[in-house]
């Protein structure tokens, strides 16, 4: 089993500090993203989508996208679950993590990929090339706000993104709130939950195993 991997980046951090609270030992594969790595015929050819983090197993089945990984893992080590140990909680990580997601690390994302030098032609993670977009940097910038605002909100009246257990829609929001650095967007003062929050749970081992 091999994990292909490029820590600095948000998505295989997620993934990273998941196997890392719940101690799970894998074989890296670097990936030079800077490089183009993920897009040369030889991952590609494993990955068509052409994305890290992605897991090889024995058999050479692929497996890429993080619930698609993480959801492996969690079915093979059962212990210390990390997507939610009820159908309630299962549902509430599902839902909590996949709002991260799609209303924080992907609008971080449209603010970094239609704004850095380096995406001009490469605005969308994929096979394919897309030109940059000024309005979804703007559109992007204005998420982000609401991002912050929504996740205080939720975290006011619970211990944890999820509710009161820790799943991974906290390392999904955690790795958003680090990623929203690379736009010059920190967690603003007046979201004190989600201040507090971040203060806590960025003292665990498994954060600070994977910076």
């Amino acid at each position: 089993m091999k994990l292909y991997d490029f820590p600095q980046a948000p998505n295989p951090r997620r993934v990273n500090i998941f196997l890392a609270e719940k101690g799970i030992e894998v074989e890296r594969v670097p990936v030079d993203l800077g490089a183009g790595e993920h897009l040369q015929e030889a991952y590609r050819s494993k990955n068509p989508a052409c994305d890290i983090p992605m897991l090889e197993l024995e058999d050479g089945t692929c497996i890429s996208q993080i619930r698609g990984i993480t959801r492996y893992f969690e079915d093979i080590h059962p212990e210390t679950p990390m997507l939610g140990r009820t159908a309630p909680e299962k549902g509430l990580a599902e839902m909590w993590e996949h709002l991260a997601f799609m209303n924080g690390l992907l609008a971080v994302a449209e603010v970094f990929r239609n704004t850095a030098k380096g995406f001009t032609d490469r605005a969308v993670v994929g096979p394919h090339n897309y030109p940059q977009s000024p309005e979804l940097a703007a559109r992007g910038a204005l998420r982000v706000a609401d991002f912050f605002k929504d996740f205080d909100q939720q975290l006011a009246r619970h211990r944890y993104v999820a509710g009161d257990f820790y799943s991974m829609a906290d390392i999904t929001t955690l790795v958003t709130c680090d990623f929203a650095k690379w736009i010059k967007k920190g967690i603003p003062d007046d979201c004190v939950h989600l201040r507090a929050w971040y203060a806590k749970v960025s003292e665990r081992p498994a954060v600070k195993a994977n910076p």
